[in-house]
């Protein structure tokens, strides 16, 4: 069962996490690819996951999921709340390790490199596809896959985050193309 009186399990949220953290880096790995025409693991970590999406993600579905029926408002909710997310977490970047993981310097109504127009238009479109299309098609097939692989599945993906995150910690993935 997915819920209990409407109150989702934490392993919900856990899978969430890795999911969104995964589209993230698919997102960005696509993205240089067709813009720099190469691949590049994106992002501090080793693994290919990127956590600002899972956060973003897990903020998106715990604030805007009563708004499904409601695009165009979580479109502009989206765009402000990932807008943020990036400003804040590019600004924490910056100050623990002295590097910049992205810069819109050159971008269109960027604000210090940090964001732009069109990076939060990005984030709206897809905090929409998450809140409105990904999140009812996660939650049937969450609900389909039996409790004790569930468990397995988001013990496992931590277990393998926080070693990655340990390593990355000290040696930070910092080489071309990763950051500014």
């Amino acid at each position: 069962m997915v819920r209990e009186r409407n109150v989702y399990r934490f392993d919900y949220y856990a899978l969430l996490f890795f999911l969104a953290s995964f589209a993230g880096w698919l997102w960005e790995v696509a993205l240089h690819v067709f813009t720099e025409h190469r691949f590049v693991n994106r992002g501090i970590y080793e693994g290919p996951y990127l956590p600002i999406y899972g956060v973003g993600g897990l903020l998106l579905c715990l604030l805007f999921r009563s708004l499904q029926k409601k695009p165009v408002k979580v479109f502009f909710y989206s765009a402000l709340v990932c807008g943020v997310l990036e400003y804040v977490s590019g600004m924490f970047l910056e100050y623990k390790w002295g590097l910049r993981w992205w810069d819109y310097s050159g971008h269109f109504l960027n604000i210090h490199g940090r964001v732009c127009l069109l990076g939060t238009v990005a984030f709206g479109a897809g905090g929409t596809l998450l809140v409105c299309l990904v999140l009812p098609w996660y939650e049937k097939i969450y609900g389909n896959i039996p409790e004790k692989w569930r468990n397995l599945l988001w013990v496992a993906l931590t277990l393998l985050f926080i070693a990655d995150g340990a390593w990355c910690a000290m040696h930070p993935n910092t080489g071309s193309g990763i950051a500014y």
